[in-house]
């Protein structure tokens, strides 16, 4: 009840749920395509992890499959919660108008904004635990504390998802979504996702330090792997961080463009 106490009353009236609700009636004749996105990482997991980790051997003491697998893990999070909170938010909000008529009813944006980026979070938990359970069945997880990577998961789909859909209130055409795409491939590439943060230079490496993509995989691999430690944390606190603001911007933001 905390939130409705910092927010003004008509901006939140705790019935997120029925955005979750509706997308779920919306998405089950759908649900192909939203299964397909868990596919991407799944290829990049046996033609890189299988296929060339086989002449690739070690990395960081470890095989290059298990080196590579927690990362990708946190790219399926990330992706499939960002996809959600950006072009489909875009097309509801610009062309079919529909928080316009959400806000036609008692619902606020903070509902709006909670709703959606609990939705995508979800689309992101799922793609989460369908590769979790790919990296289970291939003897990928040496702990029991893996089991700990999905909750992580989620909580890296909520941040990603509710900075995802700050940025897509800010918006204003399809060709602004090439500034995603910008940002998300070289994360993808350089977060240690194929290589130890040991290869870039010192002033390379802080630079990867500061992605959020990179605390993602650290998170995932150190679970993985069994490694508890107080920098799990650290990490957890991150995108505790990073999903606060984003809801923020994200509820700010819509009540600035749907009720002015």
């Amino acid at each position: 009840m905390m939130l409705l106490r910092v927010v003004p009353a008509g901006l939140y009236v705790g019935r997120a749920h029925v955005l979750v609700e509706r997308s779920l009636l919306v998405n089950r004749r759908a649900w192909l395509t939203v299964v397909s996105g868990f596919c991407e990482p799944l290829f990049y997991l046996f033609a890189m992890g299988v296929g060339l980790g086989s002449l690739v051997g070690e990395v960081a003491g470890v095989s290059f499959v298990a080196f590579l697998a927690p990362a990708l893990l946190a790219a399926s999070a990330m992706n499939g919660a960002i996809y959600d909170a950006t072009f489909n938010i875009f097309f509801k909000f610009k062309y079919a108008r529909l928080y316009d008529a959400m806000l036609a009813t008692p619902l606020g944006p903070v509902d709006v904004a909670v709703g959606e980026i609990t939705w995508a979070l979800l689309r992101g938990g799922l793609y989460a635990a369908g590769f979790l359970t790919v990296m289970l069945v291939m003897g990928l997880l040496a702990s029991p504390w893996a089991l700990l990577a999905l909750p992580a998961s989620l909580l890296v789909a909520f941040s990603f998802a509710s900075v995802g859909m700050a940025c897509t209130t800010f918006m204003r055409s399809w060709q602004d979504f090439d500034l995603i795409q910008l940002a998300l491939m070289p994360m993808f590439l350089f977060s240690t996702t194929f290589f130890p943060l040991t290869v870039y230079p010192p002033a390379v490496g802080a630079v990867v330090e500061c992605l959020p993509l990179y605390h993602a995989i650290e998170l995932m691999r150190k679970l993985c792997a069994g490694v508890v430690e107080p920098a799990l944390l650290g990490h957890a606190a991150y995108f505790v961080v990073m999903a606060g603001v984003g809801v923020v911007v994200s509820a700010r933001r819509l009540g600035v463009l749907l009720l002015r």
